[in-house]
């Protein structure tokens, strides 16, 4: 019988199974040879046999003496046996071994089947070489066969993974234009999914109310990439309609259901639907794995509800659920937030006797915990445990304990500890760097902080806006105006430009200076580069000239900043009622004080 089957790949002659495999991975894949007749496909008498040893395949190594068995036997299996085999290798992710037997086998003269080639495209984009795949997929009219869903499948899921929406889009489309019969609920599930992924939700949602019409029923991973993606898009209340919406439809939710919408309610922190909704779970015993409880731990504790967090854990324990590194994270970071450090310190423990190994992560919340208290001995000690145990201190970690030393005015061993961390190879990043100049301007090292910034320019390290506005608040504040004006003036030549920050820092030193003429000069040069002033900057003004006992001036500002929705912030309040006590006969104050009240 003659049959159209894929030409050698290789070479015109039989090539053995092994130079095809162990060639170099990098030769490029031939064209096809084009149609040519094959010896009919045997019969698989001896299937049983293929199969035991299908069954007993364990690694590359067992798929390959099996395909050396199969090519030697005197008559050849049926492609039914290789695609077993190709699947197998599949499995075991040999993507590549599996490509190599797949030309092998087309080598051989083995009239190959739509289920072999989808194996190989499979494999292809499996390998991020999706271009293969889609030359394959060409081939199969070439050859007489009809793509099927399988053949689609990876060729969508690759292009949605590569960010390759429009390209997936328009599969799709000639999908359902030219194989409209092979539209089933995967497919439809991978573009929903990809979707939802890429942030195009509603129109995934629009191809989801399609299915129906194509007689095509939505199922839990298409429901669940459409709660997940309302989730993150912050659209809760359209997640929760649709899960109810699946519930009626008889498609039972998964963990991984209940876990996208239970994210998506702690993220809004809407935490009484979220107890409802794990109770719910239980109810539909859809039992809670670690992950949900989590989810639920975490949130209670950003809440400040850390007692009610540490009652869920006990609930996990009862449950037989064992609770990992991030439930014991979330809990002690939630005693964190709250100043609760000997809590913390106990969670630590807790750790160590349920033989949990605490990570630089778990330190970091400690360290910061403590730092944050001021407890900064407690810090350092915690930090030096680090080092004993070797664990890796990571850029957070000096961040942190820099900050600390700082927040306490330990300027010299915050020092000392910047260049420790360099010598241990951690380069600063911009966080430290601003950790270093905002503590330094906080206790009164302006100069350090100049020759800091100096030392940055001079290694070619990219500037910050961000430095040069930290820098300019520490000399106004120290009363150095003109160098402030100076560095102000010098931001063009460094590449950079004067935000919103730098013009109200400037404004800010120029009112304590007591140069109003000049602040004002200021807001009016903000205004022109585009900058729309903030409340901070209308209440330095407005408290300025109260201060100075100018009130048609601060009326003018204290006006446009009512018109721009802005309210006296509590220093300006203060302000306003004492001069109601000692000039409270002027008329254009009683007016501004009128007008606050």
């Amino acid at each position: 019988m003659k049959r159209i089957f894929l030409g050698q790949l290789l070479a015109p002659q039989k090539i053995s199974y092994k130079s095809a495999l162990f060639q170099s991975r990098s030769r490029n894949l031939l064209l096809f040879r084009g149609q040519f007749d094959a010896q009919s496909p045997s019969d698989c008498s001896k299937a049983e046999n293929f199969k035991l040893r299908f069954e007993i395949i364990n690694g590359v190594d067992d798929a390959l003496r099996v395909y050396d068995h199969m090519v030697k036997m005197k008559s050849m299996p049926c492609v039914r046996e290789f695609n077993k085999l190709l699947s197998c290798l599949v499995k075991l992710r040999e993507y590549s071994t599996a490509i190599f037997v797949f030309k092998d086998i087309c080598g051989l003269g083995i009239a190959v089947s739509e289920y072999t080639m989808s194996i190989a495209i499979n494999c292809y984009c499996s390998l991020n070489s999706v271009g293969y795949g889609f030359s394959l997929l060409g081939w199969f009219f070439k050859l007489g066969l009809e793509p099927n869903a399988s053949s689609f499948s990876p060729l969508l899921k690759s292009l949605f993974q590569g960010n390759r929406i429009d390209e997936a889009q328009e599969l799709f489309r000639k999908i359902e234009r030219f194989a409209s019969s092979e539209l089933n609920v995967v497919l439809y599930g991978i573009v929903i999914d990809g979707l939802c992924k890429a942030g195009e939700t509603q129109r995934a949602f629009e191809l989801f109310r399609v299915m129906p019409r194509r007689n095509c029923s939505p199922d839990n991973y298409v429901y669940t990439s459409l709660i997940n993606g309302f989730c993150k898009g912050g659209l809760i209340d359209s997640a929760v309609k649709l899960f109810y919406e699946m519930l009626r439809k008889g498609v039972v939710p998964d963990v991984v259901t209940y876990t996208s919408l239970l994210h998506g309610l702690c993220s809004l922190s809407r935490l009484q639907e979220a107890k409802f909704l794990v109770k719910d779970m239980v109810h539909c015993r859809v039992y809670p794995d670690v992950v949900v409880f989590n989810v639920l731990i975490d949130a209670l504790c950003k809440e400040g509800l850390v007692d009610e967090a540490d009652d869920v854990i006990f609930i996990m324990v009862q449950n037989n659920v064992v609770p990992d590194i991030r439930t014991y994270n979330s809990l002690m970071d939630g005693f964190c937030l709250l100043g609760r450090m000997d809590d913390a310190s106990n969670v630590l423990k807790s750790m160590v006797g349920a033989r949990i190994s605490p990570d630089t992560f778990t330190y970091n919340i400690l360290i910061n915990g403590y730092c944050k208290s001021k407890k900064i001995d407690d810090a350092l000690n915690l930090f030096q445990e680090m080092v004993d145990r070797r664990l890796k201190l990571d850029l957070p970690t000096y961040n942190t304990v820099l900050q600390g030393l700082f927040s306490v005015s330990r300027c010299s061993a915050a020092l000392e500890l910047f260049d420790e961390m360099q010598a241990r190879g951690h380069k600063p990043d911009f966080f430290t760097y601003c950790n270093m100049m905002d503590g330094l301007c906080s206790n009164g090292q302006v100069e350090q902080v100049m020759s800091l910034l100096v030392e940055l320019e001079s290694k070619g390290i990219d500037l910050h806006q961000n430095y040069y506005n930290i820098a300019m608040d520490g000399l106004c504040k120290a009363g150095k105006l003109d160098v402030a004006r100076a560095l102000f003036n010098d931001l063009p030549s460094k590449g950079l430009q004067p935000d919103i920050v730098t013009f109200g820092t400037m404004i800010s030193g120029c009112c304590q200076d007591g140069k109003l003429e000049e602040a004002k000069l200021f807001f009016v040069k903000m205004k022109q580069k585009g900058w729309f002033p903030n409340d901070l900057v209308y209440n330095v003004l407005v408290r300025a000239f109260l201060a100075k006992g100018e009130f048609g001036e601060a009326a003018v500002f204290f006006q446009e900043m009512s018109e721009r929705g802005f309210f006296p912030d509590s220093s300006t309040s203060v302000l306003l009622l004492d001069l109601q006590k000692t000039r409270g006969n002027n008329s254009i104050l009683l007016n501004i004080i009128n007008r606050f009240a």
